[in-house]
């Protein structure tokens, strides 16, 4: 039997007129489209890295007094200096070491500071108490650090086989050479080497014969200083216009210019340096950074290079905000360039540390375990409501990451395994909505008296309803997570990706669940087929809905007679 027709809906919540108002709009599809597509540029555009960068940065200002006991460094710089600078907004701490002849003063800014503000606020304050110094003391050097660009994201061990016939000054004039390539890669901060060393002349003086003529370790000192010092050139013009020119280079070119080297004079008798020490042409001894590579051992590989083979370490570093992943690539990509030129050389290369690729795998892990988690949910609902209603609550889920990480992009985050971890620890929360919703229209295509309604309004009816508590629901799980974004020091920038994604989801989770929810039901549910008997199996007891009476009976039918109802 069939009830009174009911009066049109009118509808109340927000939700309501979102659902309303796309449910037939012939954009909303178009609009779905758009946001998996903005969500996918997003994924593969946005920087990747392992852990999100925490701005920690500080600076140094480097006051030398030549002189100056270290007492005194204390007293008129170090002190004076620590003073002035505590005025400085967004420093946290400030601490000090006097030496002789030089005092430094070091800052840290507090975590979260704008490094390039808080430097230019430490070299105007140290520029504007300049008038202060005592007299004597040189012009201070202000050096700014930053562990955005201190951190190395790759590391290259490189080293010489067997059969390389270069020298080690050659071979570390070929690395500087490659080192001078990376900075040129597009968001390569700096290079550094680890273990390199430089061609230079060794003096090995022998003490005995040094006593015997009766000299000194600074006499030895002064005779060549005196020889390697460049003599600058002299200019002028002579009585005839003719142009004059006195050009003299460094005069050690050659052992031999070295051991020709007249030290003093003895007995009449003049002493060269190749009498008290024997020179020899080397590397900078005195520069004790040697690396050496160990390969641990494997039964299964063998050890490319020698044990304790001599290398030099090539690290890079990008530019703060830019993917890892791309300037590893990069960088990978420039060795491999170069292998056979190596080649020839006998240079061999090996990658001991890649941060972007690290990053990559990172970031490809949670996306395959975020995978692996929206097929369990989509597994559940399809016991629970039905195949068709779990595939419109499973579009919900990339739809609401897509809206999440686009805005994550569009604001300058970077995606990592924190950024992840939100939408990992929301994920259950984002289907929420789209649950309830679906929930609702279900029950109401399965209620009596749906064969007189038109879908469009039961579907805006249904979403209607549950929008209030819905919308107080994700209220109250988003005030949940925005004290998280005040919390200060280094855990409150690296969890900072949880309160600034979270509210995010759950705002796009209630926005999907309002627009697409109503429109793919439209799309793919329909109202149940009630056949003829349909009254006695859900009313076996034959009870009007309008009288509450027997309407199996004569008296029954006779009362509504009139009125034109079934």
């Amino acid at each position: 039997m069939m009830g009174k027709r009911k009066e049109p809906y009118v509808v109340k919540d927000i939700a309501g007129k979102l659902g309303q108002g796309f449910l037939r709009n012939p954009l909303t599809a178009v609009l779905g489209i758009v946001i998996l597509a903005l969500g996918w540029i997003a994924l593969n555009t946005m920087p990747r890295e392992e852990d999100p960068q925490i701005a920690i940065s500080g600076g140094g200002v480097i006051v030398a007094m030549p002189g100056a006991t270290p007492l005194e460094v204390e007293n008129i710089i170090s002190k004076p200096l620590e003073k002035k600078l505590r005025e400085v907004q967004g420093i946290e701490h400030v601490y000090s070491t006097s030496m002789d002849n030089v005092g430094i003063v070091n800052v840290m800014y507090y975590i979260g500071e704008d490094r390039e503000d808080s430097n230019l606020k430490l070299y105007d304050k140290v520029m504007q108490n300049m008038d202060k110094m005592p007299k004597g003391v040189m012009q201070p050097l202000i050096k700014p650090f930053d562990i955005d660009i201190d951190v190395p994201i790759i590391t290259i061990a490189l080293y010489q086989t067997d059969d390389s016939k270069l020298s080690v000054t050659q071979f570390n004039e070929k690395i500087r050479d490659l080192a001078h390539k990376m900075n040129a890669i597009e968001n390569v901060a700096k290079t550094t080497l680890q273990g390199s060393h430089k061609e230079q002349f060794n003096v090995e003086v022998d003490m005995g014969k040094l006593s015997a003529y009766h000299l000194s370790m600074g006499q030895i000192m002064m005779a060549v200083k005196q020889l390697a010092v460049n003599v600058p050139n002299v200019k002028g013009r002579s009585a005839d216009n003719k142009l004059v020119i006195f050009g003299i280079s460094n005069a050690i070119v050659s052992i031999k210019d070295i051991n020709n080297v007249m030290v003093a004079n003895y007995q009449g008798s003049p002493i060269y340096l190749r009498d008290v020490a024997k020179v020899e042409q080397g590397i900078d001894k005195q520069n004790f950074q040697d690396v050496e590579l160990i390969f641990r051992a494997d039964n299964n590989k063998s050890s490319p290079f020698s044990p304790n083979t001599p290398q030099v370490t090539l690290t890079v570093s990008k530019l703060a905000g830019t993917n890892a992943v791309f300037v590893a690539e990069d960088v990978i990509k420039l060795m491999e360039a170069e292998e056979a030129n190596f080649e020839k050389l006998g240079i061999k290369y090996l990658i001991t540390r890649n941060y972007g690729e690290r990053a990559n795998h990172a970031v490809d892990e949670l996306m395959h375990h975020l995978v692996i988690t929206i097929i369990i949910i989509a597994v559940m609902l399809v016991f629970a409501l039905g195949w068709r209603e779990s595939l419109i609550v499973t579009f919900s889920v990339p739809a609401i990451l897509a809206i999440t990480l686009f805005i994550a992009w569009m604001s300058g985050q970077t995606m990592n395994r924190i950024t992840l971890f939100a939408f990992l620890l929301s994920l259950g929360l984002l289907v929420d909505a789209a649950i309830i919703v679906i929930e609702n229209i279900h029950r109401h295509l399965h209620s009596e008296g749906v064969e007189d309604r038109e879908m469009g309004e039961l579907l805006v009816e249904a979403t209607d309803e549950v929008g209030g508590p819905t919308n107080i629901a994700t209220l109250a799980i988003i005030m949940t997570m925005v004290p998280m974004a005040f919390v200060g020091g280094m855990m409150g920038s690296f969890m900072k990706p949880i309160p600034y994604n979270v509210p995010v989801a759950l705002f796009a989770s209630l926005v999907v669940a309002y627009i697409f929810t109503p429109y793919l039901s439209l799309k793919l549910l329909k109202k149940p087929e009630h056949p003829e008997d349909y009254d006695m199996e859900h009313n076996p007891y034959g009870i009007c809905d309008i009288c509450a009476g027997d309407h199996h009976t004569h008296e029954h039918d006779e009362k509504h007679k009139n009125k034109g109802e079934k």
